[in-house]
């Protein structure tokens, strides 16, 4: 049953124009890293608003959504002002309880304010005329690597063009450096190979209008193909999360392909590897095929039940659509900006001690103008769950190959969804 929350008292309390707000208290729900960011951010917005006080409270990743989609299905009881939202999980809150949240645009945010995000950002948190949410980090795809461990085998990190050289680097890399996998996957906990590359490649689980399937199109399936090809020639272990951070500061792995944000997990959770750690474009299926996806992503929402609309909306607009405030989240914590104009910030032009000096995010944030975007649906947790089993599957020889393995992942989706496969 879909539940909606009624907007007359909204429409009523907003009236024609958006009132600035001189004073206020409103509450954020985040986690981790995330909510560590949004508190790196508050000094910077009180010197604007002193009398608007903000408190940021890291609830962890799952409390979050689960917390905010009970909360909306009780009519918007014990929500906050603010709720952090992944954009993969976006459409699952729009689709199933649309008045929980308000349209900016009833605040003042404008087609030009929108116009200061890419596209690929905007995809999943806007419904027709509404925009229920305002973009936060990206996740611009980027080869993470071990500089030590590269030139002991031997391989420049610029001869990586594609996949194939990707596996070809990875051999010589294991055997110069015992001990030490090429590349870590979490196979059986999720897919960010497969979301990765085939973002790169165009293709998604969905179509871009989210009105049919489109996992077993052709792309799609060189990119499951690929991935297995990566794991049978052994350079490619089995981590979770946990154990990739810990991989990582043992030094037992060289690579870790990942959304921009990991460069904030590595700098922090591995500190003392100090100097030996850089950054390259993702490999591609051709040489001359395109390099950059994104993996990852957030965004802010404003609820309808809050008392403190616009301190919340004047907070959004500092930290999300300023480059002071899109900067420090990036300097304190690796959170990428998707901001446009952040890209021409003169720290992203800096080079960065721990990554050898090198000016990571000139070369991560580079590559967002050319993400292609990707529409998850409100369906995208059924597809998940379902696209995590057939490659588990797959990888241990349970198809004939990727097209039969993505066609069954396809008939899947279409019996928990109701959505066609495209032909």
């Amino acid at each position: 049953m879909r539940i909606t929350l009624s907007c007359a008292a909204l429409a009523l309390a907003l009236g024609s124009a958006p009132a600035f707000a001189q004073s206020g208290e409103i509450t954020i729900w985040s986690w981790n890293v995330a909510a560590s960011s949004l508190k790196a951010t508050v000094a910077g917005f009180n010197n604007l608003h002193p009398d608007i006080k903000v408190t940021v409270q890291d609830l962890g990743n799952q409390p979050t959504y689960d917390k905010s989609i009970a909360g909306c299905a009780a009519g918007g009881v014990g929500l906050p002002d603010i709720v952090t939202i992944e954009n993969g999980e976006a459409e699952n809150y729009w689709s199933q309880f649309p008045d929980c949240f308000v349209d900016l645009h009833t605040l003042g945010y404008s087609a030009e304010d929108q116009k200061k995000f890419p596209d690929f950002k905007r995809t999943e948190l806007e419904v027709g005329d509404k925009a229920y949410a305002m973009p936060w980090d990206s996740g611009p795809v980027a080869a993470f690597y071990r500089r030590d461990f590269y030139e002991k085998a031997g391989v420049d990190p610029a001869s990586i063009k594609t996949w194939d050289d990707f596996i070809a680097a990875g051999k010589k890399i294991q055997a110069a450096n015992p001990g030490v996998s090429m590349t870590n996957a979490d196979f059986n906990g999720d897919t960010e190979f497969f979301r990765m590359i085939s973002n790169e490649q165009g293709c998604s689980y969905f179509a871009e209008d989210g009105q049919s399937i489109t996992v077993n199109q052709p792309k799609c399936v060189d990119t499951l193909a690929k991935i297995k090809d990566m794991k049978d020639a052994g350079i490619m272990s089995s981590a979770d999360w946990g154990t990739k951070i810990t991989n990582n500061t043992a030094g037992t792995v060289a690579t870790q392909v990942y959304g921009g944000w990991y460069e904030g997990t590595i700098r922090t959770e591995s500190a003392g590897e100090n100097g030996k750690w850089g950054v390259y474009l993702m490999p591609s299926l051709t040489s001359d095929g395109p390099r950059a996806a994104n993996l990852g992503g957030s965004s802010l929402a404003i609820t309808s039940v809050s008392k403190n609309k616009e301190a919340a909306y004047e907070y959004l607009k500092y930290t999300l659509e300023t480059n002071e405030g899109q900067i420090t989240m990036l300097k304190e914590f690796g959170l990428v900006p998707s901001l446009v104009s952040a890209l021409n910030d003169p720290y992203v032009s800096e080079g960065l001690p721990y990554w050898g000096g090198q000016a990571v995010w000139k070369d991560i944030l580079g590559t967002l103008p050319k993400v292609v975007p990707s529409r998850g649906t409100q369906f995208q947790s059924d597809a998940e769950i379902i696209m995590r089993a057939v490659q588990t599957k797959y990888l241990a020889g349970g198809y004939a190959d990727a097209k039969a393995a993505l066609d069954d992942a396809a008939s899947q989706i279409a019996a928990a969804t109701g959505l066609p496969v495209k032909e």
